[in-house]
């Protein structure tokens, strides 16, 4: 397979499969089903108690003030007219937003349970759904922000988390898993998808024989008891990637906890039988089934290719010289380039990150004329395509580098210019007690406040990359164990207290779980918390050391002391 073909031969949308009437007509029967289901459920024929599996199979969640609708964006990737179904929804059926959260799916918190099966309606029209976004089932399969277009890419991971989203899709076998079940997939070895917190992690290598090869993380997963996966293959052949992947799960679904919701997930399995039995039961399964019916032959992959949509990136000769000029012109452009851009495998285009991390406003959210327009700024500048990162903000994956300049300048009326993107005020963040019936505390609040004190961008990069998850509750949606401060809500008696943790790293090389720092604190103590902590380590870091780096020399203790000294 060639990794990086550059042509589309008609004009189907960039960046994901494109659906055929089969497609459409499968939605067109599940939302039929699901609407009988909600009219039944309305009419009192059906209790919450029967409607409750029912609705979680597509994505509608009951949350504190109202029904909340999960939508998926499989591998992360929209077209301007998904982004335009999305904006839609937001502007007739919601309050004017959407809320992107960390597993590349949006959600709508302020649905109508009588008017979702019109919004779903609505969204099949642009070919997105809201199936297995919730449930114990193999939620929406997550992959690399910058899949199609990293220069280290061996192969396109979309092209294989596509086949696994279909394969996945209402599987008789894996409908009703022990627990919640999540995928992520990078076609390359340099994790950024953090893999190894993943129920199932895949990476790419390339073997000994320069073929690619899958490298399966399985076990990892954060929450009430977060854990590191483990590698259980690492020689995996593409072809045999559902076969594996089947196997890992049928093994869960046979010994997974069923009685205990916290000890249900795979992580709890993997952890009580230890990798190596794991993986002896799973090569065990794996070597019975008849892999011939699973294998991804080459014509198989290639009519999924053929149902991608590829950008024509054609040769601009100037265009580097042109964004350089432009950079030394202006040095707000230049701020942006440098923290929001990524290489691209073509010299002529880069990848832009625009954050959604305004400082005032909640991390991860998206006004409805922000979404309009960044469909149109898809359109002029992108091939029509967008991507949705794991960390709440969205990237436009195929800019001219001599077209840049111009993008900037039209992002900056929409608020979306700002420059932060790994520096210390693009938080993650959960919706918390503002809008989760699951949430202990509120986290946006926390959030916009301790962003608040680190406004100042020269403030910023002089603390370097960094990364803040607030959660509001154990359930881990912001990440709070693998970030390098963590900020945990939590009840004392009916009062919001917060936990801080230090040492968190996503990813493969370095990846950690953070300690906890020391008793829980108040909103006010949490926010001078987070202050303390970035001061003593401005004071002392040697050279340009990350935080992570300096938390990691010094140890717990010295930042522990500065934080509860005077508390």
């Amino acid at each position: 397979m060639n990794n990086h073909p550059t042509s589309s031969p008609t004009s189907l949308a960039v960046g994901r499969y494109n659906y055929d009437q089969l497609d459409h007509n499968f939605l067109k029967e599940r939302i039929n089903q699901f609407r009988s289901q909600i009219q039944r459920r309305l009419s009192g024929e059906l209790s919450e108690d029967e409607f409750k599996p029912l609705r979680l199979m597509n994505g509608v969640y009951l949350q504190l003030h109202s029904y909340m609708l999960r939508v998926a964006i499989p591998y992360g990737i929209l077209s301007s007219t998904m982004l335009r179904g999305l904006a839609y929804v937001s502007q007739y059926y919601d309050r004017g937003y959407g809320h992107f959260t960390t597993r590349q799916n949006i959600q709508f918190h302020w649905t109508k349970l009588e008017e979702v099966p019109d919004i779903l309606t609505h969204l099949a029209s642009v070919e997105m759904h809201a199936l297995q976004t919730s449930g114990n089932c193999i939620r929406n399969i997550t992959s690399d922000e910058f899949a199609g277009l990293a220069e280290d890419e061996i192969l396109d991971p979309r092209i294989y988390a596509e086949v696994m989203r279909q394969w996945s899709t209402l599987h008789p076998e894996f409908t009703f898993l022990p627990r919640k079940f999540k995928i992520a997939i990078s076609g390359s070895s340099n994790d950024r998808v953090a893999a190894c917190f993943y129920d199932i992690g895949i990476l790419t290598r390339l073997n000994e024989q320069n073929k690619p090869v899958f490298e399966v993380w399985v076990g990892g997963g954060l929450g009430r008891i977060p854990y590191q996966g483990k590698v259980i293959r690492d020689d995996l052949p593409p072809e045999h990637l559902l076969a594996y992947i089947e196997a890992i799960i049928r093994v869960y679904n046979l010994h997974g906890i069923r009685n205990n919701l916290y000890k249900a997930r795979i992580k709890i399995l993997v952890e009580n039988l230890g990798i190596d039995a794991y993986r002896e039961q799973v090569e065990k399964e794996f070597a019975s089934m008849d892999l011939d019916q699973y294998r991804l032959s080459d014509d198989i992959m290639s009519q999924i290719q053929k149902r991608f949509g590829r950008p024509t990136l054609a040769d601009y000769p100037n265009a580097s010289a042109t964004l350089e000029n432009q950079r030394k012109q202006d040095k707000a452009f230049d701020r942006w380039v440098k923290n929001n851009t990524h290489p691209h495998f073509h010299k002529d285009y880069i990848a832009a990150v625009i954050a959604l991390k305004e400082v005032g406003k909640t991390p991860g959210d998206i006004t409805t004329e922000q979404m309009y327009a960044l469909a149109d700024l898809a359109d002029q500048f992108a091939f029509g395509e967008i991507r949705v990162t794991h960390l709440q903000n969205v990237v436009l994956g195929h800019i001219r580098k001599d077209q840049l300049y111009a993008l900037w300048q039209e992002l900056k009326k929409y608020k979306l210019a700002t420059p932060n993107i790994g520096l210390i005020t693009d938080i993650v963040c959960c919706p918390g007690m503002d809008y989760c019936a699951l949430a202990n505390a509120r986290s946006i609040p926390v959030a916009k406040q301790i962003a608040a004190l680190f406004e100042d961008i020269e403030l910023q990069e002089k603390i370097g990359p960094i990364n803040i998850g607030v959660d509001g509750c154990i359930n881990s949606c912001a990440h709070h164990h693998i970030m390098n401060i963590g900020v945990l809500g939590v009840d004392k008696k009916g009062e919001e207290f917060y936990q801080i943790k230090l040492g968190g790293s996503s990813y493969k090389e370095g990846a950690s779980i953070g300690s906890i720092l020391g008793a829980s604190v108040t909103a006010d103590e949490a926010i001078a918390a987070v202050k303390k902590l970035i001061d003593f380590y401005l004071e002392q870091r040697q050279d340009n050391e990350h935080f992570i780096d300096t938390y990691r020399r010094l140890g717990t203790a010295p930042f522990k002391e500065i934080v509860y000294a005077t508390a």
